[in-house]
């Protein structure tokens, strides 16, 4: 329960100051499977790489990507969150995110011998999914270098062991109706100074409201919700 700062869950206690991040279990909670998949509630706190979701009065400090971050409302707002909850020896930590896509990726990269949720969490907020998906099947190292924490072996690690098991991922972003327009639109806001994840959510927003609407027509609908 998220009591005066602290954040406190039936067999664990914090470890000390900030606690909140990481529990020692105790003897009994050990033997327990404990598994958070989805969160929705109120954002209590929001921060860059973390997010304290009030669920009916209990406080879940969940890490996310900055992907996710920036698509959420402000600290008081409604949010939901798919969660991948990572049970340790002695700790439990949660690692959220705004769709379905984020999550599969996270889990494929924590997969990869030598990447933890650290750095899998680093790599959502490095690249977009989409991107990220056709960074891996065209095998572009340099592409994957150049996220933050990515060396060049764990970037051929990372292609070595994904690039087959994200094939049917790769079909699915490509057959995405609009993908043209979306790119267009994409580029032009980007040229207008938005933030990639939060013009990314509007125009796909913009495109599932009329997916064959002219550039003219998408660009005001998108810009329309940015403006909100």
């Amino acid at each position: 329960m998220y009591e005066g700062g602290r954040l406190q869950a039936a067999g664990c206690w914090p470890l000390g100051p900030g606690a909140g991040r990481a529990y020692r279990l105790q003897p009994a909670a050990r033997s327990l499977r404990v598994v958070i998949a989805f969160l929705r509630g109120r954002l209590l706190e929001k921060h860059p790489n973390r997010v304290i979701v009030d669920v009916q009065g209990v406080g879940y400090e969940v890490q996310v990507p900055v992907s996710s971050f920036y698509g959420m409302a402000e600290a008081g707002g409604d949010i939901a969150l798919r969660v991948h909850t990572h049970v340790r020896e002695d700790t439990i930590a949660l690692f959220g995110f705004s769709t379905a896509l984020e999550l599969q990726l996270f889990e494929r990269l924590i997969a990869v011998s030598g990447i933890g949720p650290k750095l899998a969490l680093a790599v959502l907020s490095g690249i977009e999914p989409d991107d990220l998906i056709h960074a891996i099947q065209r095998a572009d190292v340099v592409r994957l270098t150049a996220i933050p924490g990515v060396g060049k072996k764990t970037a051929e690690r990372i292609v070595l062991e994904l690039k087959d098991r994200l094939t049917a991922f790769a079909q699915t972003v490509e057959a995405l109706p609009g993908s043209s327009l979306r790119d267009d639109l994409v580029s032009a806001l980007l040229n207008l100074g938005y933030h990639r994840p939060a013009l990314e959510k509007a125009v796909d927003a913009a495109l599932n409201e009329d997916a064959n609407a002219a550039f003219e027509v998408a660009l005001r609908r998108t810009l329309k919700r940015l403006s909100r």
